[in-house]
């Protein structure tokens, strides 16, 4: 993995993150927790999009739109859990 693959994961992250916090909480995390939220949130989102057998395409646009919809499901899941 080359450097400016690492600093993609982290902007893209850092993007999905943020977007997924103003969808669920109304604000950001801050950049770190964004970045993890974020990261974290692509994984979801890509396992969801095999499972459902959805193929977003390729490019920026898609990973980033891939990535806030796991990030929104990961941060719905962590509020469930946590009011329980």
């Amino acid at each position: 993995m080359t450097l400016e693959q690492v600093v993609v994961w982290l902007v893209i992250g850092a993007v999905a993150g943020w977007l997924a916090g103003l969808i669920v909480k109304g604000s950001g995390f801050g950049l770190l927790v964004d970045i993890l939220v974020g990261v974290v949130g692509a994984f979801i989102g890509g396992w969801l999009t095999s499972l459902l057998g959805i193929s977003p395409g390729g490019g920026w646009i898609a990973s980033v739109v891939v990535a806030v919809a796991g990030a929104v499901v990961l941060l719905l899941v962590l509020r469930l859990l946590r009011r329980a």
